[in-house]
């Protein structure tokens, strides 16, 4: 209880030790078996969240039970952690993070995360998945849209519900009071939708990139070097680096794929520490209340014994 008393900064870190340590045994749980099947499992994953991210791409994996897993090093995994991503996730491929060309492109940001699966989904359907999510039950929304080819997006709550709009209504309906200069990126870049100038034919929807499906085929990086341009002329050179600016990104080119999938808030979830409905199938640990009420860690604990238990089933 003392905990609370302390600086933000020692409470999350004291908290990442004690999920790190509540989630241990994911280690001993089954690897996943992966196959070449047109369907990519990506995150961008580091040393801090390795084990986070074996709840995470396992508790995915047990429900499709297809797809090879992409990782994308964010310069931080060491050997010891390819070795053990090697076991799990069935040697997977490791991409190194100096590796992506980003062009006119920011840096860092998860940029190099979005600019890979634009650049490589000519074949494949490729799968962002973020550490910090864990898949509770069955997703046949994913699975459909996985199996028609089309992109899909967690949305960013109820109030995404709207839909893929064009740019100046989602501006309109968000904003009435205009262009906002004040608070988060999202709201500055939303807000001024409006006013960008590109084709009179974008939508926008307002998503979260921590799950997004980006169906194979679809367009590359010419897409979200257009849209770019406009963040550039609306909010700055320097304004189009700041964190987040990718997850707009992300939006807006799934916004405008063909027939894109809005994955229901009400099952598909971000988590802000309050509880959520019995038939929710993904949730999605965000942001300062990830570890709130230890319900992160139950449902990670809870994939784990899911898991210990389909192999005590398949060895009987």
């Amino acid at each position: 209880m003392l905990t609370r008393y302390l600086p933000y900064r020692w409470r999350t870190r004291l908290a990442i030790r004690r999920h790190n340590r509540a989630i241990r045994a994911i280690l001993d749980t089954p690897p996943i078996v992966p196959a070449d099947d047109g369907l990519v499992l990506f995150s961008m994953i580091g040393t801090a969240v390795l084990r986070p991210y074996l709840v995470a791409v396992k508790s995915l994996w047990r429900q499709l039970q297809r797809g090879r897993v992409v990782i994308l090093d964010d310069g931080t995994l060491t050997a010891d952690d390819k070795a053990v991503l090697a076991h799990h996730c069935g040697n997977p491929e490791i991409i190194p993070i100096a590796s992506v060309r980003t062009g006119e492109f920011p840096q860092g940001g998860t940029w190099e995360r979005l600019l890979t699966i634009l650049d490589r989904r000519t074949s494949e359907y490729w799968l962002q998945l973020d550490s910090d999510t864990v898949t509770l039950g069955p997703i046949p929304e994913v699975e459909q849209a996985i199996a028609a080819n089309r992109s899909f997006t967690l949305l960013g709550g109820s109030d995404a519900e709207i839909g893929a709009l064009p740019l100046a209504d989602i501006a309109a309906r968000l904003y009435p009071q205009g262009p906002q200069d004040d608070g988060h990126i999202q709201t500055r870049v939303e807000s001024r939708m409006g006013l960008m100038q590109g084709n009179p034919g974008w939508r926008y929807i307002r998503g979260c990139s921590g799950f997004a499906g980006f169906a194979a085929g679809n367009a590359g990086r010419s897409l979200a070097g257009a849209f770019l341009a406009e963040l550039k002329r609306q909010i700055g050179e320097q304004g189009a680096t700041i964190w987040g600016t990718e997850q707009i990104t992300s939006s807006f080119l799934v916004a405008n794929e063909p027939a894109p999938v809005l994955l229901p808030s009400a099952r598909y979830l971000n988590y802000w520490g309050a509880p959520w409905n019995g038939d929710a199938g993904f949730v999605h640990f965000v942001g300062t209340h990830r570890y709130d009420h230890g319900c992160y860690a139950e449902q990670s604990r809870a994939l784990i014994a899911a898991l210990q238990t389909d192999r005590t089933r398949a060895e009987t």
